[in-house]
């Protein structure tokens, strides 16, 4: 097959859909791959690395115009008329964006959506959205270490003793164990709040205290149990409850990290504005869920702001700061994915009764498959 690697076109989008490594892979299994000049740049892959594993560059043309194309995001209006009608596109393309699904499938593409994957073991090595997730909440403890004012271990010296951060992480997914992970490593003391029971077990295992909130219903436990590894929406007398103990903690806390979002949903509210204006001043918050509204509502998107003394952290790719290994571990995703749709001659085969296909598959032959 013609596969085509383009240069991300949105802003601040740094990673690339394909690495020297991969491209390595297709080359050898046959595959014609062209990488339009500098497309890995800003993730540190230069083009001679790309000519070395045996792809050819060219414009965003050639690579947009390939039968299958590769891509970080989904195409911009302008990359769409030079993509071929038929042509193959996978990506993070967002199968909750009903407008740009709509604008794919009138251009004609076949498009797979790789967050729509299930989580089930099989498609775990393709699991873009916990591959991207994991760095994500790394990156958040280091800007949020930057932006604090303080050191984060404890530290004792000649001068006297300087107490350990706090730390409070809200939601435990892939984005949220990493961040205690991460914020432990740095010699914090860490609390974590989840909606699901089952979180109770990582937190802990991880070394910090889990916020307990106890359930009153068969039904807050029955939905905290959550759907196909993801939160569900608790009822309003559980999130009241909620808010009431974790506005607690985040008033003690040195550092927020929020990474709560439910698929195609906009963020719940966990920090409210009353709760910021009385947190520490110099303290910092991380939302990680800007981009769907955001867990607090003086979270700005795409900006580092100060309200009340508090540092609110709201960019919305924190990925794209670590692009190399974001777009080292995307590229082998989608290398894992390809698998399911091409066979062994090397020729594209949609499976189209396998659940991880079937579920990806948003857009074919002028019709949006998935609506929102």
């Amino acid at each position: 097959m013609h596969i085509g690697i383009a240069r991300e076109t949105r802003d601040g989008e740094t990673r690339v859909a394909a690495t020297p490594e991969t491209v390595k892979k297709y080359v050898a299994g046959k595959h014609t791959v062209v990488v339009e000049r500098g497309a890995g740049s800003a993730a540190h892959y230069p083009d001679d690395a790309y000519e070395g594993a045996g792809a050819t560059l060219g414009t965003a043309q050639d690579a947009l115009g390939a039968e299958l194309v590769l891509k970080v995001r989904a195409p911009a209006a302008s990359e769409l008329t030079l993509m071929k009608r038929g042509a193959v596109v996978i990506g993070m393309l967002d199968p909750f964006d009903a407008e740009g699904l709509e604008q794919m499938a009138g251009a004609g593409l076949v498009g797979f959506a790789l967050e729509a994957a299930p989580r089930i073991t099989r498609a775990q090595s393709l699991d873009v959205l916990s591959s991207q997730a994991n760095l994500a909440g790394y990156k958040a403890v280091l800007l949020a270490a930057h932006h604090y004012g303080r050191l984060i271990p404890m530290m004792m010296t000649a001068a006297g003793t300087l107490k350990a951060a706090r730390a409070v992480v809200l939601g435990t997914g892939v984005a949220g164990l990493q961040a205690i992970a991460t914020a432990k490593r740095l010699g914090a003391v860490v609390e974590a709040s989840d909606v699901r029971p089952a979180a109770r077990e990582q937190v802990e295992s991880l070394g910090a205290k889990f916020i307990d909130v106890p359930f009153e219903t068969d039904e807050e436990r029955e939905i905290a149990q959550g759907t196909g590894g993801y939160a569900r929406a608790m009822p309003p007398s559980w999130m009241a409850r909620q808010a009431a103990l974790v506005s607690e903690r985040c008033k003690q806390a040195d550092i927020v990290i929020s990474t709560a979002l439910i698929p195609g949903r906009p963020a719940p509210t966990l920090v409210s504005a009353e709760t910021v204006a009385a947190m520490k001043p110099g303290s910092v918050l991380v939302d990680l869920a800007v981009e769907r509204g955001g867990n607090c509502p003086l979270s700005e998107k795409g900006q580092i702001v100060e309200k009340h003394g508090v540092t609110i952290i709201g960019l919305t790719n924190l990925p794209g700061l670590v692009a190399t290994d974001a777009s080292a571990l995307y590229a082998r995703n989608i290398l894992d994915f390809l698998k399911l749709i091409i066979n062994a001659d090397g020729a594209l085969a949609i499976k189209r009764d396998d659940e991880i296909v079937a579920a990806c598959l948003v857009c074919e032959g002028g019709n949006v498959l998935r609506r929102t």
